[in-house]
């Protein structure tokens, strides 16, 4: 495992937000719907541009959205 992990709250986010799908935030970022649920699951950390549009999407700082654990 990393020493520097990236978590996220996008699927809580999702769910605050008038129960967005994983297919409408793709959508709206331009990824696929398997980029969001990898991000979701911790298994892909996103670009500075695609983290910064997630958070735009849901009108957050991206602190609010991604946070670094460890390291």
């Amino acid at each position: 495992m990393p020493e520097n992990e990236l978590s996220n709250c996008v699927r809580r986010l999702r769910f605050e937000n008038g129960q967005i799908t994983q297919q409408d935030l793709a959508d709206k970022v331009g990824v696929t719907r398997q980029t969001i649920i990898a991000i979701e699951q911790g298994k892909y950390s996103p670009s500075l541009p695609l983290a910064l549009k997630i958070a735009k999407t849901f009108n957050v700082k991206i602190e609010d959205v991604f946070e670094l654990d460890g390291g």
